[in-house]
Protein backbone atom coordinates (compact mmCIF):
# COMPACT_ATOMS: atom_id res chain seq x y z
CA UNK A 1 0.00 0.00 0.00
CA UNK A 2 1.15 3.58 -1.09
CA UNK A 3 -0.79 5.91 0.90
CA UNK A 4 -2.42 5.31 4.24
CA UNK A 5 -5.82 3.10 3.92
CA UNK A 6 -7.39 6.53 5.90
CA UNK A 7 -6.14 8.91 3.39
CA UNK A 8 -6.89 6.86 0.59
CA UNK A 9 -10.48 6.25 1.65
CA UNK A 10 -10.86 10.08 2.82
CA UNK A 11 -10.41 11.33 -0.45
CA UNK A 12 -13.64 11.60 -1.75
CA UNK A 13 -15.85 14.70 -0.50
CA UNK A 14 -18.37 16.71 -2.04
CA UNK A 15 -21.39 17.86 -2.74
CA UNK A 16 -23.29 20.65 -4.71
CA UNK A 17 -26.72 18.34 -4.78
CA UNK A 18 -29.63 20.76 -2.77
CA UNK A 19 -33.39 19.09 -2.55
CA UNK A 20 -36.09 20.91 -4.80
CA UNK A 21 -36.63 24.38 -3.55
CA UNK A 22 -39.27 26.85 -4.38
CA UNK A 23 -37.42 30.02 -6.02
CA UNK A 24 -38.87 32.09 -2.89
CA UNK A 25 -37.42 29.42 -0.15
CA UNK A 26 -33.70 29.53 -2.26
CA UNK A 27 -33.58 33.22 -2.02
CA UNK A 28 -34.38 33.06 1.77
CA UNK A 29 -31.74 30.08 1.83
CA UNK A 30 -34.20 27.74 3.97
CA UNK A 31 -36.62 25.44 2.92
CA UNK A 32 -38.83 22.53 4.50
CA UNK A 33 -37.62 19.29 5.30
CA UNK A 34 -38.32 15.47 5.90
CA UNK A 35 -36.00 12.75 5.89
CA UNK A 36 -38.57 11.33 3.22
CA UNK A 37 -37.39 14.38 0.79
CA UNK A 38 -33.61 12.87 0.85
CA UNK A 39 -34.76 9.80 -0.19
CA UNK A 40 -36.56 10.91 -3.22
CA UNK A 41 -33.27 12.91 -4.17
CA UNK A 42 -31.36 9.81 -3.59
CA UNK A 43 -33.82 7.82 -6.04
CA UNK A 44 -33.57 11.10 -8.19
CA UNK A 45 -30.29 11.13 -8.35
CA UNK A 46 -29.96 8.03 -8.84
CA UNK A 47 -32.32 7.62 -12.01
CA UNK A 48 -29.39 9.74 -13.86
CA UNK A 49 -25.67 9.26 -14.84
CA UNK A 50 -23.32 9.93 -11.91
CA UNK A 51 -21.66 13.39 -11.75
CA UNK A 52 -18.34 13.87 -10.32
CA UNK A 53 -17.97 16.70 -8.49
CA UNK A 54 -15.98 19.88 -8.17
CA UNK A 55 -13.02 20.01 -6.08
CA UNK A 56 -11.47 22.85 -4.17
CA UNK A 57 -8.68 25.05 -5.85
CA UNK A 58 -5.08 23.08 -7.15
CA UNK A 59 -3.58 25.35 -3.67
CA UNK A 60 -5.58 23.38 -1.31
CA UNK A 61 -4.73 20.08 -2.47
CA UNK A 62 -0.92 20.68 -2.73
CA UNK A 63 -0.70 21.34 1.19
CA UNK A 64 1.46 18.93 2.89
CA UNK A 65 0.59 16.71 5.86
CA UNK A 66 2.29 19.77 8.23
CA UNK A 67 0.67 22.75 6.16
CA UNK A 68 -3.09 21.07 7.07
CA UNK A 69 -2.11 21.00 10.61
CA UNK A 70 -1.54 24.66 10.50
CA UNK A 71 -5.16 25.25 10.35
CA UNK A 72 -7.59 24.46 12.81
CA UNK A 73 -11.14 25.35 13.41
CA UNK A 74 -11.59 27.45 16.52
CA UNK A 75 -14.09 25.93 19.03
CA UNK A 76 -15.18 28.81 20.79
CA UNK A 77 -17.47 29.40 16.93
CA UNK A 78 -18.73 26.38 17.08
CA UNK A 79 -22.30 25.61 15.41
CA UNK A 80 -24.54 26.40 18.70
CA UNK A 81 -21.82 27.96 20.92
CA UNK A 82 -23.80 30.89 21.48
CA UNK A 83 -26.87 29.02 22.78
CA UNK A 84 -28.05 27.03 25.29
CA UNK A 85 -28.18 23.57 22.88
CA UNK A 86 -26.82 20.32 24.16
CA UNK A 87 -24.33 19.90 21.18
CA UNK A 88 -21.80 22.11 19.89
CA UNK A 89 -20.71 21.28 16.40
CA UNK A 90 -17.09 21.54 14.96
CA UNK A 91 -16.25 21.72 11.29
CA UNK A 92 -12.65 20.86 9.13
CA UNK A 93 -11.49 22.26 6.25
CA UNK A 94 -10.74 20.83 2.96
CA UNK A 95 -7.48 20.24 0.99
CA UNK A 96 -5.01 17.29 1.36
CA UNK A 97 -7.00 14.25 1.52
CA UNK A 98 -10.35 15.89 1.30
CA UNK A 99 -10.52 17.58 -1.87
CA UNK A 100 -13.92 17.88 -2.61
CA UNK A 101 -16.27 19.63 0.22
CA UNK A 102 -19.22 18.57 2.02
CA UNK A 103 -22.63 20.35 2.57
CA UNK A 104 -23.96 21.75 5.83
CA UNK A 105 -27.76 22.33 6.88
CA UNK A 106 -29.51 22.90 10.44
CA UNK A 107 -32.91 21.83 11.25
CA UNK A 108 -34.98 23.15 13.32
CA UNK A 109 -39.29 23.43 13.44
CA UNK A 110 -39.46 21.25 10.56
CA UNK A 111 -37.47 23.96 8.30
CA UNK A 112 -33.60 23.38 7.23
CA UNK A 113 -30.88 26.36 6.89
CA UNK A 114 -27.69 25.98 4.91
CA UNK A 115 -24.42 26.76 6.80
CA UNK A 116 -22.02 28.55 4.27
CA UNK A 117 -18.45 28.22 4.34
CA UNK A 118 -16.44 30.32 6.41
CA UNK A 119 -12.42 30.63 6.55
CA UNK A 120 -13.23 33.60 8.85
CA UNK A 121 -13.75 30.55 12.21
CA UNK A 122 -10.41 29.02 11.36
CA UNK A 123 -7.28 30.37 13.20
CA UNK A 124 -3.75 29.48 11.75
CA UNK A 125 -0.26 29.49 12.18
CA UNK A 126 2.56 32.09 10.93
CA UNK A 127 3.54 29.15 8.60
CA UNK A 128 -0.15 28.52 7.36
CA UNK A 129 0.24 29.20 3.13
CA UNK A 130 -1.54 31.39 1.04
CA UNK A 131 -5.01 29.65 -0.31
CA UNK A 132 -7.15 30.62 -2.75
CA UNK A 133 -10.47 31.74 -1.59
CA UNK A 134 -13.59 30.70 -3.80
CA UNK A 135 -16.58 29.56 -4.15
CA UNK A 136 -15.96 25.68 -4.80
CA UNK A 137 -14.88 26.01 -1.15
CA UNK A 138 -16.71 23.88 2.04
CA UNK A 139 -15.99 22.23 4.28
CA UNK A 140 -14.57 18.63 4.24
CA UNK A 141 -16.37 17.23 7.60
CA UNK A 142 -17.88 17.73 11.34
CA UNK A 143 -17.19 16.92 15.15
CA UNK A 144 -19.31 16.84 17.16
CA UNK A 145 -19.39 17.65 21.14
CA UNK A 146 -21.70 17.52 24.36
CA UNK A 147 -20.95 17.77 28.08
CA UNK A 148 -19.98 13.92 29.08
CA UNK A 149 -17.95 13.52 32.19
CA UNK A 150 -17.89 17.63 33.09
CA UNK A 151 -20.75 19.83 33.64
CA UNK A 152 -20.17 22.66 31.70
CA UNK A 153 -17.64 21.21 29.29
CA UNK A 154 -18.37 19.48 25.89
CA UNK A 155 -16.09 17.25 24.65
CA UNK A 156 -15.94 15.50 21.78
CA UNK A 157 -16.87 12.13 20.68
CA UNK A 158 -17.94 11.50 16.99
CA UNK A 159 -16.62 12.57 13.67
CA UNK A 160 -17.64 12.70 10.24
CA UNK A 161 -14.94 12.96 7.65
CA UNK A 162 -13.45 11.77 4.35
CA UNK A 163 -16.05 9.65 2.19
CA UNK A 164 -18.20 7.86 4.34
CA UNK A 165 -16.23 7.46 6.92
CA UNK A 166 -17.66 8.09 10.63
CA UNK A 167 -15.94 7.04 14.02
CA UNK A 168 -16.96 7.81 18.05
CA UNK A 169 -15.40 7.10 21.50
CA UNK A 170 -17.10 6.08 24.57
CA UNK A 171 -16.37 7.71 27.61
CA UNK A 172 -12.58 8.36 28.48
CA UNK A 173 -11.91 6.56 25.40
CA UNK A 174 -9.44 7.45 22.21
CA UNK A 175 -10.34 7.06 18.68
CA UNK A 176 -9.37 4.27 16.82
CA UNK A 177 -11.50 2.08 14.63
CA UNK A 178 -14.12 3.71 12.17
CA UNK A 179 -17.40 2.71 10.40
CA UNK A 180 -18.25 3.75 6.81
CA UNK A 181 -21.71 3.82 4.96
CA UNK A 182 -21.14 1.30 3.15
CA UNK A 183 -18.70 -0.90 0.95
CA UNK A 184 -18.45 -1.59 -2.34
CA UNK A 185 -15.94 -4.31 -4.41
CA UNK A 186 -13.84 -4.56 -0.84
CA UNK A 187 -10.93 -6.43 -1.72
CA UNK A 188 -11.56 -7.11 -5.25
CA UNK A 189 -8.66 -7.36 -8.45
CA UNK A 190 -11.03 -4.30 -9.97
CA UNK A 191 -10.16 -1.91 -7.05
CA UNK A 192 -12.69 -0.59 -4.32
CA UNK A 193 -15.43 2.35 -4.48
CA UNK A 194 -15.72 4.85 -2.03
CA UNK A 195 -19.42 6.23 -1.85
CA UNK A 196 -19.40 9.92 -0.29
CA UNK A 197 -21.52 11.36 2.04
CA UNK A 198 -21.84 14.28 -0.03
CA UNK A 199 -24.50 16.71 2.04
CA UNK A 200 -25.55 16.50 6.48
CA UNK A 201 -28.79 17.68 7.99
CA UNK A 202 -27.77 18.38 11.59
CA UNK A 203 -31.64 18.63 13.37
CA UNK A 204 -31.17 21.27 16.43
CA UNK A 205 -31.07 19.77 19.95
CA UNK A 206 -33.02 21.29 22.66
CA UNK A 207 -31.15 22.19 25.75
CA UNK A 208 -30.19 19.42 27.75
CA UNK A 209 -31.23 16.65 24.96
CA UNK A 210 -29.18 14.11 25.44
CA UNK A 211 -29.33 12.56 21.33
CA UNK A 212 -28.50 13.59 18.36
CA UNK A 213 -30.11 13.37 14.83
CA UNK A 214 -27.96 13.70 11.26
CA UNK A 215 -29.05 12.73 8.21
CA UNK A 216 -26.78 12.14 4.95
CA UNK A 217 -26.83 11.85 1.39
CA UNK A 218 -24.61 9.39 -0.09
CA UNK A 219 -23.77 9.07 -3.70
CA UNK A 220 -20.97 7.29 -5.83
CA UNK A 221 -20.74 5.71 -9.48
CA UNK A 222 -22.76 2.71 -8.25
CA UNK A 223 -24.69 3.68 -5.68
CA UNK A 224 -26.55 6.66 -4.11
CA UNK A 225 -28.54 6.31 -0.15
CA UNK A 226 -30.00 8.36 1.95
CA UNK A 227 -29.27 8.07 6.04
CA UNK A 228 -30.22 8.85 9.53
CA UNK A 229 -28.25 8.49 12.71
CA UNK A 230 -29.84 8.55 15.89
CA UNK A 231 -26.87 9.80 18.46
CA UNK A 232 -26.59 9.32 21.58
CA UNK A 233 -22.99 9.71 23.96
CA UNK A 234 -22.49 8.04 27.07
CA UNK A 235 -20.20 5.11 28.68
CA UNK A 236 -20.58 3.95 24.94
CA UNK A 237 -21.11 5.82 21.89
CA UNK A 238 -24.97 4.07 20.67
CA UNK A 239 -26.59 4.93 16.94
CA UNK A 240 -29.45 4.19 15.59
CA UNK A 241 -28.76 3.76 12.02
CA UNK A 242 -31.20 3.68 8.78
CA UNK A 243 -30.50 3.65 5.21
CA UNK A 244 -32.47 3.63 2.07
CA UNK A 245 -30.05 2.65 -0.81
CA UNK A 246 -30.56 3.07 -4.61
CA UNK A 247 -27.94 0.79 -6.95
CA UNK A 248 -27.32 2.61 -9.92
CA UNK A 249 -25.86 -0.71 -11.48
CA UNK A 250 -25.40 -3.78 -10.49
CA UNK A 251 -23.46 -4.83 -7.07
CA UNK A 252 -22.46 -8.33 -6.73
CA UNK A 253 -20.27 -7.22 -3.61
CA UNK A 254 -22.19 -4.87 -1.21
CA UNK A 255 -20.56 -4.34 2.23
CA UNK A 256 -23.21 -3.70 4.94
CA UNK A 257 -22.28 -1.90 8.48
CA UNK A 258 -18.52 -2.00 7.10
CA UNK A 259 -15.75 -1.33 10.16
CA UNK A 260 -12.22 -0.29 9.23
CA UNK A 261 -9.20 -1.26 11.44
CA UNK A 262 -5.68 -1.29 12.22
CA UNK A 263 -3.93 -5.07 13.53
CA UNK A 264 0.03 -4.42 13.02
CA UNK A 265 1.34 -6.81 15.61
CA UNK A 266 0.50 -9.13 18.70
CA UNK A 267 1.85 -12.48 20.47
CA UNK A 268 1.17 -14.56 17.54
CA UNK A 269 3.96 -12.40 14.84
CA UNK A 270 5.64 -9.62 17.21
CA UNK A 271 8.85 -11.29 15.48
CA UNK A 272 8.30 -9.49 12.33
CA UNK A 273 8.40 -6.07 13.62
CA UNK A 274 11.51 -4.31 15.74
CA UNK A 275 8.98 -3.10 17.85
CA UNK A 276 9.82 -2.24 21.66
CA UNK A 277 6.21 -2.49 22.16
CA UNK A 278 4.17 -5.95 23.00
CA UNK A 279 1.04 -5.08 20.77
CA UNK A 280 0.32 -2.49 18.34
CA UNK A 281 -3.49 -2.80 17.31
CA UNK A 282 -6.85 -0.43 17.35
CA UNK A 283 -8.84 -3.98 17.03
CA UNK A 284 -7.68 -7.65 18.39
CA UNK A 285 -11.02 -9.81 16.92
CA UNK A 286 -13.56 -10.19 15.28
CA UNK A 287 -17.23 -11.49 17.38
CA UNK A 288 -19.79 -12.85 15.74
CA UNK A 289 -23.09 -14.02 17.28
CA UNK A 290 -24.27 -16.28 14.82
CA UNK A 291 -27.94 -16.79 13.80
CA UNK A 292 -27.88 -19.87 15.33
CA UNK A 293 -27.04 -18.09 18.54
CA UNK A 294 -23.51 -19.72 17.88
CA UNK A 295 -20.58 -16.93 19.84
CA UNK A 296 -17.43 -16.88 17.66
CA UNK A 297 -13.83 -15.22 18.31
CA UNK A 298 -11.62 -14.73 15.46
CA UNK A 299 -8.07 -12.96 16.60
CA UNK A 300 -7.39 -10.95 13.58
CA UNK A 301 -4.05 -11.09 11.47
CA UNK A 302 -1.71 -9.54 9.28
CA UNK A 303 -1.17 -11.78 6.95
CA UNK A 304 2.19 -11.23 4.56
CA UNK A 305 -0.50 -11.75 1.97
CA UNK A 306 -4.44 -10.12 1.48
CA UNK A 307 -6.86 -12.97 2.62
CA UNK A 308 -10.28 -13.10 2.82
CA UNK A 309 -12.43 -15.03 5.64
CA UNK A 310 -16.39 -15.47 5.24
CA UNK A 311 -18.17 -16.83 8.11
CA UNK A 312 -21.50 -18.01 6.14
CA UNK A 313 -24.92 -16.93 7.70
CA UNK A 314 -28.09 -16.33 7.77
CA UNK A 315 -29.92 -13.63 10.14
CA UNK A 316 -26.95 -12.53 12.23
CA UNK A 317 -27.23 -11.38 16.01
CA UNK A 318 -24.36 -9.19 15.87
CA UNK A 319 -20.45 -8.90 14.82
CA UNK A 320 -17.88 -6.75 15.65
CA UNK A 321 -14.45 -5.84 15.56
CA UNK A 322 -13.31 -5.60 19.35
CA UNK A 323 -10.00 -4.61 21.17
CA UNK A 324 -9.87 -6.71 24.46
CA UNK A 325 -6.54 -5.81 26.56
CA UNK A 326 -7.33 -3.57 28.47
CA UNK A 327 -4.33 -2.72 30.55
CA UNK A 328 -1.62 0.10 29.74
CA UNK A 329 1.23 -2.86 30.08
CA UNK A 330 -0.09 -5.15 27.03
CA UNK A 331 0.82 -2.12 24.54
CA UNK A 332 3.30 0.34 27.00
CA UNK A 333 2.67 3.20 24.38
CA UNK A 334 2.24 6.57 26.57
CA UNK A 335 1.20 8.30 22.71
CA UNK A 336 -1.30 5.91 21.28
CA UNK A 337 -3.50 4.64 24.11
CA UNK A 338 -4.28 1.51 22.39
CA UNK A 339 -5.83 0.02 25.74
CA UNK A 340 -8.47 2.84 25.57
CA UNK A 341 -9.11 2.24 21.41
CA UNK A 342 -13.27 1.44 21.31
CA UNK A 343 -14.64 -1.70 19.98
CA UNK A 344 -17.63 -1.29 17.55
CA UNK A 345 -20.75 -3.49 17.75
CA UNK A 346 -22.75 -4.14 15.32
CA UNK A 347 -26.49 -5.33 15.88
CA UNK A 348 -29.01 -5.75 12.61
CA UNK A 349 -32.59 -4.96 12.61
CA UNK A 350 -35.17 -6.83 11.12
CA UNK A 351 -34.48 -9.44 8.42
CA UNK A 352 -31.01 -9.53 6.73
CA UNK A 353 -31.62 -12.99 5.17
CA UNK A 354 -28.46 -15.02 3.79
CA UNK A 355 -24.85 -14.02 3.76
CA UNK A 356 -21.67 -13.91 4.91
CA UNK A 357 -19.52 -11.84 7.95
CA UNK A 358 -16.67 -10.70 5.71
CA UNK A 359 -13.44 -10.06 7.45
CA UNK A 360 -10.45 -8.68 5.01
CA UNK A 361 -7.15 -8.86 6.21
CA UNK A 362 -4.33 -6.72 4.54
CA UNK A 363 -0.71 -6.49 4.80
CA UNK A 364 0.73 -3.96 6.24
CA UNK A 365 4.18 -2.67 7.94
CA UNK A 366 3.15 0.59 9.77
CA UNK A 367 0.34 1.21 12.24
CA UNK A 368 -0.83 3.79 10.10
CA UNK A 369 -2.31 1.52 7.32
CA UNK A 370 -6.19 0.79 8.51
CA UNK A 371 -5.89 -2.81 7.27
CA UNK A 372 -9.07 -4.90 8.58
CA UNK A 373 -12.35 -4.25 6.83
CA UNK A 374 -15.43 -6.39 8.15
CA UNK A 375 -19.04 -5.96 7.07
CA UNK A 376 -21.98 -8.48 5.96
CA UNK A 377 -22.08 -9.24 2.70
CA UNK A 378 -25.81 -10.16 1.37
CA UNK A 379 -25.68 -13.54 -0.29
CA UNK A 380 -27.83 -12.35 -3.41
CA UNK A 381 -26.47 -9.38 -4.79
CA UNK A 382 -28.31 -5.65 -5.80
CA UNK A 383 -29.77 -5.28 -9.31
CA UNK A 384 -29.55 -1.48 -10.65
CA UNK A 385 -32.73 0.20 -10.04
CA UNK A 386 -33.46 -1.81 -6.38
CA UNK A 387 -34.32 0.09 -3.68
CA UNK A 388 -32.21 -1.06 -0.14
CA UNK A 389 -33.87 -0.67 3.22
CA UNK A 390 -31.60 -0.92 5.95
CA UNK A 391 -31.42 -0.68 9.77
CA UNK A 392 -28.86 -1.40 12.42
CA UNK A 393 -27.53 -0.74 16.17
CA UNK A 394 -23.90 0.74 16.57
CA UNK A 395 -22.30 0.24 20.02
CA UNK A 396 -19.01 1.77 20.15
CA UNK A 397 -17.22 1.06 23.45
CA UNK A 398 -16.51 -2.30 25.04
CA UNK A 399 -17.73 -6.10 24.70
CA UNK A 400 -20.91 -6.95 24.61
CA UNK A 401 -21.82 -8.91 27.37
CA UNK A 402 -21.80 -12.52 26.81
CA UNK A 403 -23.50 -15.62 28.19
CA UNK A 404 -20.08 -17.43 28.36
CA UNK A 405 -16.39 -17.37 28.95
CA UNK A 406 -14.23 -15.04 26.55
CA UNK A 407 -10.75 -15.48 24.93
CA UNK A 408 -8.42 -13.03 25.95
CA UNK A 409 -5.34 -13.61 24.06
CA UNK A 410 -4.06 -15.89 21.39
CA UNK A 411 -0.16 -16.63 21.26
CA UNK A 412 1.82 -19.22 18.75
CA UNK A 413 5.45 -20.39 18.49
CA UNK A 414 7.60 -23.35 17.75
CA UNK A 415 7.14 -26.35 19.32
CA UNK A 416 9.19 -26.98 22.48
CA UNK A 417 12.23 -29.58 23.40
CA UNK A 418 12.98 -30.12 19.72
CA UNK A 419 9.45 -31.58 18.74
CA UNK A 420 8.37 -30.71 15.38
CA UNK A 421 5.51 -27.89 14.50
CA UNK A 422 3.35 -25.19 16.04
CA UNK A 423 2.15 -24.66 19.70
CA UNK A 424 -0.92 -22.61 19.85
CA UNK A 425 -2.09 -21.25 23.68
CA UNK A 426 -5.46 -19.45 24.04
CA UNK A 427 -6.11 -18.05 27.23
CA UNK A 428 -9.79 -17.70 27.96
CA UNK A 429 -11.22 -14.80 31.22
CA UNK A 430 -12.33 -16.33 34.70
CA UNK A 431 -16.16 -17.28 34.59
CA UNK A 432 -18.70 -18.55 37.12
CA UNK A 433 -18.95 -21.91 34.47
CA UNK A 434 -15.64 -22.84 35.42
CA UNK A 435 -15.95 -22.56 39.18
CA UNK A 436 -15.55 -26.58 39.71
CA UNK A 437 -11.80 -25.87 37.79
CA UNK A 438 -10.66 -27.51 34.51
CA UNK A 439 -11.53 -31.06 34.81
CA UNK A 440 -15.44 -30.25 34.96
CA UNK A 441 -14.94 -29.16 31.53
CA UNK A 442 -14.35 -30.44 28.12
CA UNK A 443 -11.78 -29.91 25.26
CA UNK A 444 -12.98 -29.41 21.85
CA UNK A 445 -10.21 -29.06 18.81
CA UNK A 446 -10.33 -29.60 15.36
CA UNK A 447 -9.05 -28.81 11.87
CA UNK A 448 -10.38 -29.54 8.61
CA UNK A 449 -6.21 -29.66 7.43
CA UNK A 450 -4.49 -31.31 10.22
CA UNK A 451 -3.92 -33.95 13.37
CA UNK A 452 -3.65 -31.54 16.32
CA UNK A 453 -2.77 -32.83 19.91
CA UNK A 454 -5.50 -33.01 22.65
CA UNK A 455 -4.89 -29.72 24.38
CA UNK A 456 -3.62 -29.27 28.14
CA UNK A 457 -5.92 -26.60 30.12
CA UNK A 458 -4.62 -25.32 33.28
CA UNK A 459 -5.86 -22.74 35.83
CA UNK A 460 -3.96 -19.15 34.69
CA UNK A 461 -2.72 -17.73 37.80
CA UNK A 462 -2.32 -14.77 36.76
CA UNK A 463 -5.79 -14.10 34.81
CA UNK A 464 -7.48 -16.33 37.04
CA UNK A 465 -9.15 -18.25 33.64
CA UNK A 466 -7.60 -21.14 32.22
CA UNK A 467 -5.13 -21.61 29.30
CA UNK A 468 -5.70 -24.01 26.81
CA UNK A 469 -1.77 -25.19 25.07
CA UNK A 470 -1.94 -27.57 21.79
CA UNK A 471 0.13 -28.30 18.85
CA UNK A 472 0.13 -29.28 15.64
CA UNK A 473 2.56 -30.20 12.72
CA UNK A 474 1.77 -27.80 9.59
CA UNK A 475 4.29 -29.77 7.41
CA UNK A 476 4.24 -27.89 3.89
CA UNK A 477 0.64 -25.97 3.57
CA UNK A 478 0.43 -22.46 3.34
CA UNK A 479 -2.46 -21.82 5.81
CA UNK A 480 -4.17 -23.96 8.63
CA UNK A 481 -7.63 -23.21 9.95
CA UNK A 482 -7.96 -24.40 13.56
CA UNK A 483 -11.60 -24.47 15.82
CA UNK A 484 -11.63 -24.52 19.94
CA UNK A 485 -14.07 -24.62 22.37
CA UNK A 486 -14.40 -25.75 26.01
CA UNK A 487 -17.83 -26.87 26.93
CA UNK A 488 -19.54 -27.93 30.70
CA UNK A 489 -22.14 -30.62 30.62
CA UNK A 490 -22.40 -30.68 26.50
CA UNK A 491 -23.21 -27.08 26.44
CA UNK A 492 -20.96 -23.78 25.28
CA UNK A 493 -18.70 -22.64 28.18
CA UNK A 494 -16.61 -20.97 25.84
CA UNK A 495 -16.74 -18.64 23.03
CA UNK A 496 -15.73 -20.91 19.98
CA UNK A 497 -12.36 -20.13 19.16
CA UNK A 498 -11.08 -19.59 15.24
CA UNK A 499 -8.07 -19.28 13.77
CA UNK A 500 -6.17 -18.94 10.39
CA UNK A 501 -2.74 -19.94 10.87
CA UNK A 502 -0.34 -18.73 8.26
CA UNK A 503 3.91 -19.52 7.31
Amino acid sequence: MSLTRRSFLASALASTSVLALSPASRAAGVAPFRHDMIIERARDMAARPYQPRPKVPQDWLDMSYEEYQTIWFRNKDALWADSDRSYNVDFFHPGLYFPRPIRVNTVEAGVTTPVPFDFALFDKTDKAPDLTIDDTLGYSGLRLRTEMSQPGIKNEFCVFQGASYFRAIGQDQFYGLSARGLALKTGDPMGEEFPDFTEFWLEAPAAGQRNIVIHALMDSPSITGAYRFDITPGEACEMEVEATLFAREDLPHVGVAPLTSMFLFDRTNHTRFDDFRPAVHDSDGLLVVNGNGEILWRPLANPTRLQISAFVDENPRGFGLMQRPRAYSEYADLEAHYHKRPGLWVEPRGDWGKGSVTLVEIPADQEIYDNIVAYWRPREKYSAGDRIDLSYHLSWGLDPVLPVARVIDTASGERLFGKVGRLMVVDFEDHPLFADGPEALDVHINSPHVDTTSGVLQRNPETGGLRLAFAFDPEDRDHVELRAQLRRDGEPASEVWLYRWTP
